[in-house]
């Protein structure tokens, strides 16, 4: 188990800026191995015409609007300080986590802000995040927090990886800054900057964000990843039925009490296997579980943030695990997604922060065999 942990930290010394370079399809091999050509085609025209939909959502600013909260048990509860998504739209604020998330969706259908069917949106996108960049490198607008920084962070550095500006260099490295500035005595991060509670959940998220980031020569300090990663592995459930699944939070009030979320579970596996930790003891009973959760999962939650994000998440977990646990779980998706879209081309999020997240996650999931976003491929 220690020899991940070496290969991590001697990757992740001095990295040499890599040039930014335009994004590349999949072979048509690898790609076709995850299901039919007739299934590739309509997983592709159904996120083409939930892209359409995005992009008539987006606002003037480059921004997409989306409820500002967090979960609270089974639901999504709005903070007081947080602009509801009818005053986004009024005054050109906009929710920077969903916008991020769109921002990617458009990414992975091979558009960039210099090419591509929808170059124009993805440059207002960009425009909009580097905009709100504060003084510190908070990447914050309508009182959204940690969890809308790391994802406007990730995108920031899938958009530097594949058509970068001195600007978007600049914004990067000083929200990647914020973010190890951020991390705590426990190695992770909650809601709130500088926050002493730690949740596995937002902090998944930072280590994403400085995992896409190091990727394009980016410098993030060693200690940061290797205490995060640490955090995440001491989360791992040792015992018990749960046995080799991962505890939402192990410090605090309600640690140890979580074992069994999807979401946390494809969050952890995920963060692992991109760190270079491989082990089957590690994958098999969380992929297991997975598998086995979802039907419960799309069942009772399909509109609902839990599929959304969970999903997010699985569908990285299974790709790196690749083989007919991929190709089972991808068919299974898809076929609920390409049902579940509406006419106008989005998908429903009733729970949480709206319609945008849902739409711009779908397009991620659907687009994931094109293999254009660099934080997808192996």
């Amino acid at each position: 188990m220690l020899a991940p942990f070496v290969l991590l930290v001697a990757s992740l010394q001095d990295p040499s800026p890599a040039p930014p370079t335009a994004p590349t399809a999949v072979s048509s091999t690898a790609a076709d191995s995850w299901f039919t050509p007739a299934q590739a085609a309509a997983c592709s025209a159904a996120a083409d015409r939930g892209l359409a939909w995005l992009a008539a959502q987006q606002l003037e600013a480059g921004c997409w609007t989306g409820y500002v909260g967090h979960k609270m048990n089974d639901g999504y509860v709005e903070l007081e300080n947080g602009l509801p998504p009818e005053t986004q739209r009024r005054t050109g604020h906009g929710h920077p986590g969903v916008s991020a998330l769109c921002g990617m969706a458009f990414l992975a259908s091979g558009s960039l802000p210099d090419r591509g069917p929808h170059a124009d949106v993805v440059q207002r996108a960009i425009s909009y995040i580097v905009r709100i960049s504060q003084e510190n490198g908070y990447l914050t607008d309508s009182g959204e927090r940690m969890y809308s920084h790391s994802f406007a962070t990730l995108f920031l550095a899938e958009v530097y990886g594949m058509a970068g500006t001195v600007e978007v260099k600049t914004t990067l490295e000083r929200a990647v800054n914020l973010i190890t500035d951020c991390q705590n005595a426990h190695g992770g991060w909650r809601y709130n900057l500088f926050d002493r509670e730690t949740d596995l959940s937002v902090t998944v998220c930072q280590v994403q964000a400085l995992r896409a980031a190091r990727n394009i020569g980016i410098r993030v300090a060693p200690a940061t990843i290797d205490r995060a990663i640490a955090y995440v592995q001491q989360s791992r459930v040792t015992s018990g039925r749960h046995r080799g699944l991962f505890y939402y939070k192990i410090h605090g009030r309600g640690a140890y009490d979580k074992p069994d979320e999807y979401a946390i579970n494809a969050a952890a596996l995920t963060a692992l296997s991109s760190a270079g930790i491989h082990d089957d003891d590690l994958r098999d009973p969380v992929l297991e579980f997975l598998r086995g959760e979802y039907p419960s999962v799309a069942g009772w939650y399909r509109t609902h943030f839990y599929y959304w994000y969970g999903n997010y998440y699985a569908a990285q977990a299974f790709y790196q695990a690749g083989g007919p646990r991929l190709r089972a779980y991808f068919a299974r998706l898809a076929e609920d997604l390409l049902a579940s879209q509406l006419p106008d081309g989005r998908w429903r999020n009733t729970t949480g922060p709206g319609d945008e997240l849902g739409t711009a996650i779908a397009c991620i999931l659907l687009q994931m065999p094109k293999q254009y976003l660099p934080i997808f491929q192996r």
